[in-house]
């Protein structure tokens, strides 16, 4: 029987467990009895200032900012305030998506700000940003990047600063040598990556493996692994509804 073919019965993960008990996976759950597991596969360290300033990156110089986590966010204020660097009240904010322009809050007083952020897709900001071609960007990011972003900075032939302000590092799965999941799901290719740095011999055999965003289906397939779960699609935006499409043709 080939894998396509077999039953879902677990599921892991590769992120925290969700802080709200009505999780986007409970109904999944519930509704076809499927087993889920979390476990973060990366987790993140500070960068610290001493190590930032060696990039030469004047954040004053900027007038705009571009953030895809709310970990971003978190990171940049710290060293902001490590560094003593007042931000200008007439900086300009654009966020990846709403959530994220909401966290801002915690940082700045939003109401007196400029933020920028999609209402429908997330691939909008894009579009929100080529109207504001003449800004100098800062794109605060972990060690590993957002091709994505930068791609597009680069392409568009905005200006821009990529400034790495946090690392994401793979995290023990030892633990997980001997547990076996019918579906791992990946959110950034550092997921993936850390599967490798725990286990260098990994055989997906009749394991799933769905993946969230291009960058990360495409590590999928250059790992040399089969790519099963695919989102987001124009079919289906989120991981949720990938994963129970999949579910309802392989658990009748």
């Amino acid at each position: 029987m080939e894998p396509k073919d077999l039953k879902v019965k677990t599921i892991l993960i590769s992120q925290p467990a969700p802080a709200d008990v009505k999780s986007p996976y409970a109904d999944i759950k519930e509704k076809y009895r499927v087993q889920f597991t979390f476990r973060p596969f990366t987790h993140v360290e500070p960068l610290p200032a001493k190590d930032f300033r060696k990039d030469k990156i004047n954040i004053t110089e900027h007038t705009a900012l571009i953030f895809s986590s709310k970990t971003a966010i978190e990171h940049f204020f710290r060293i902001a305030e490590e560094m003593r660097v007042e931000i200008s009240q007439d900086m300009k904010y654009f966020c990846v998506t709403e959530a994220i322009a909401l966290y801002l809050q915690k940082f700045i007083v939003y109401r007196k700000r400029k933020v920028f952020y999609p209402k429908v897709k997330e691939t909008d900001i894009y579009h929100i940003i080529l109207k504001h071609k003449n800004e100098n960007y800062l794109f605060p990011c972990s060690n590993v990047g957002q091709s994505e972003v930068v791609e597009f900075l680069k392409a568009n032939k905005l200006k821009y600063s990529e400034a790495v302000i946090y690392k994401t590092v793979s995290s023990d799965l030892s633990d997980l040598a001997e547990v076996k999941f019918d579906v791992l799901a990946f959110f950034s290719p550092a997921g993936l990556k850390s599967v490798f740095d725990n286990f260098p011999d990994f055989d997906q055999g009749n394991t799933r493996i769905a993946a969230f965003g291009a960058a990360t289906c495409q590590a999928v397939l250059d790992a040399g692994l089969r790519l099963d779960i695919k989102a987001p699609t124009p079919e289906v935006p989120s991981m949720k509804m990938a994963l129970e499409n999949y579910i309802k043709k392989v658990n009748r």
